[in-house]
C-alpha cells in the first residue's frame, strides 16, 4: 500500500519513530519537574507539546449510506482493513438514510454497525454517525468506494501530530477519469473553496471532500445543522471560526459504484445560500459600505458636472447611499445574531445588546430623519428668496437620503426582534 508517496513500512516506522519521541519527552518532562521545576517559557513549551502530542484511544468510521448495495460491502472491508494496516482500534458504522436496497445487511455481513437515520440528507446522516461514534476520532468518508480507506492511515496522522481536523483533498491527489465531473472539479468546488477561504482566511483546496478525520468532542461542540449536502461546508466554516488547525493531506479519488446522488445545481446553491447567510459582516455590510462611499463620492462630485447632467450623480449618488445605508443596519441585526460573526464585529455592535438600545436607536433615527426634513426646509426657503447657495444638487440629494435612511431605519427597528424581547426586560 501507497500513502503520499511512501510505503506502509515507511509510514507506520516514522508513526513509530513520533510516539518514541513523545514518550522521551514525556520522561524528561518528569524527571525536570523532580529535579526542581521549570521555568515559564519551558512551561509554555510544555503545555504547548502536551497539546501536539495526543493520542488517539479508538477510531469510528463513518459512512452515509443510501441504496449502496453494490459498494458498501467493499468500501466497509476496506475501512477495516485501513484500521488494521494504520495500527488503530476502531469501528465502521453505516448510517442508512432510508434505503429501499439490501445496502443495510451487506453492510452489516462486512462487519459494519448500522444506524438508521430516516431524516433524508447527507448532514442528517452524519449527524446521527457521529452521535453513534464511540471513537474519539471520526473518520468521514463516503460508502461508494471513492475514498482510499486503507490509507486512512495518513489522513488520521497528523491529528496526532496536533491537527484538529484534517481533509483529504481530492485535487492534490489523483483524481480517477470520469470520478469528478467537469462542472465540479473546474467551477463548483473551486468557487465555493474560494467563497470559504474569503469568509475564513482558512487555506484550503478542496472544500468540498467528504474525507476527513477529527475529534469528535470538537466537532460535537461546533453544533452543526445543515441537513444536506451544505452539511460538509458548515463544518469547515464553523471549524475555521472556531480557531480549529485545519489541514490538508493529497487523497486519491475514484469513481463512485452505483448511482451518484448529487444535483449539481441544487446543492451547489445550497452550499453557497448558507455561506451568504452565516456570514452577514462580509456578505452584507462590507458592500454596503462600500455603496455609501461611492454614493458620497458621487454627491460630492456633482457640483462640478456642468448643466442639468449634474443631477445624474446626485440621483445615483442618494440611491447608493440611501441603499448602502439600509443594507448595512439589516446586516449590523444579522451580524449581532450570528454565531460566526468575529469578535471585532461583536464588539461594535454591543449597542444592540443593551437595554436601551431600542430607545437609542429610534432616537438617532429619528434626529437623522428631522434633519434631513430640516436642510430641505432650509433649502426652499433660500429657493424662495432666490439665495444663491453652491452645491445645491448635493444638498438636495443629502436631504432626501436622511429622510429615507432615518425612516426606514425607524421601520426596521420596529420590526427586528430584539426590540420585541426588549419588551420584557
Amino acid at each position: 500500500m501507497q500513502c503520499d508517496g511512501i510505503s506502509a513500512v515507511q509510514y507506520f516506522s516514522a508513526l513509530e519513530k513520533m510516539r518514541d519521541a513523545v514518550a522521551i519527552n514525556d520522561a524528561e518532562t518528569d524527571e525536570t519537574d523532580e529535579i526542581g521545576g521549570i521555568d515559564g517559557n519551558e512551561a509554555a513549551d510544555g503545555r504547548a507539546e502536551e497539546r501536539t502530542a495526543r493520542a488517539i484511544r479508538f477510531v469510528s468510521v463513518v459512512l452515509p449510506c443510501l441504496n449502496e448495495e453494490a459498494a458498501v460491502g467493499e468500501t466497509v472491508a476496506e475501512a477495516r482493513r485501513g484500521l488494521g494496516l494504520a495500527g488503530l482500534r476502531g469501528e465502521v458504522i453505516v448510517v442508512d438514510n432510508g434505503s429501499t436496497d439490501r445496502s443495510s445487511e451487506v453492510a452489516e455481513a462486512a462487519g459494519a454497525r448500522v444506524v438508521r437515520e430516516p431524516t433524508r440528507g447527507y448532514g442528517a446522516a452524519h449527524r446521527a454517525g457521529i452521535a453513534a461514534a464511540k471513537g474519539d476520532v471520526v473518520v468521514m468518508a463516503d460508502a461508494d468506494q471513492t475514498y482510499d480507506l486503507e490509507g486512512l492511515g495518513a489522513l488520521v496522522q497528523p491529528l496526532m501530530a496536533g491537527a484538529d481536523m484534517v481533509v483529504g483533498s481530492r485535487l492534490q491527489g489523483n483524481v480517477a477519469p470520469g470520478a469528478m465531473p467537469v462542472l465540479h472539479r473546474y467551477v463548483g468546488t473551486p468557487v465555493i473553496t474560494r467563497i470559504l477561504r474569503l469568509l475564513t482566511g482558512a487555506s484550503l483546496s478542496d472544500s468540498q471532500s467528504g474525507y476527513r478525520a477529527f475529534w469528535r468532542e470538537q466537532a460535537t461542540a461546533l453544533d452543526l445543522q445543515a441537513p444536506g449536502m451544505e452539511y460538509a461546508s458548515e463544518m469547515l466554516l464553523k471549524a475555521a471560526r472556531a480557531g480549529l488547525d485545519i489541514r490538508e493531506v493529497p487523497s486519491d479519488y475514484r469513481a463512485r459504484v452505483g448511482e451518484s446522488k448529487l444535483e449539481t445545481l441544487t446543492d451547489g446553491w445550497r452550499h453557497i445560500r448558507m455561506l451568504l447567510v452565516l456570514s452577514p459582516h462580509l456578505t452584507l455590510i462590507l458592500p454596503a459600505i462600500l455603496s455609501m462611499v461611492i454614493g458620497f463620492g458621487l454627491l460630492a462630485a456633482s457640483p462640478f458636472v456642468p448643466g442639468a447632467v449634474g443631477w445624474v450623480p446626485v440621483i445615483a449618488g442618494a440611491l447608493l447611499v440611501i441603499m448602502g445605508a439600509q443594507v448595512a443596519f439589516l446586516g449590523a441585526l444579522a451580524a449581532e445574531r450570528s454565531e460566526l460573526s468575529p469578535a471585532w464585529i461583536q464588539q461594535r455592535l454591543a449597542i444592540f445588546r443593551r437595554p436601551s438600545a431600542v430607545d437609542v436607536l429610534l432616537r438617532r433615527f429619528l434626529l437623522l430623519a428631522f434633519a434631513g426634513v430640516l436642510l430641505d426646509a432650509v433649502l426652499v426657503a433660500l429657493w424662495g428668496f432666490e439665495v444663491a447657495v453652491p452645491a445645491v444638487p448635493s444638498l438636495v440629494g443629502i436631504a432626501q437620503a436622511a429622510i429615507v435612511i432615518g425612516l426606514g431605519g425607524v421601520a426596521s427597528v420596529l420590526a427586528a426582534d430584539f426590540a420585541r424581547e426588549s419588551i420584557w426586560t
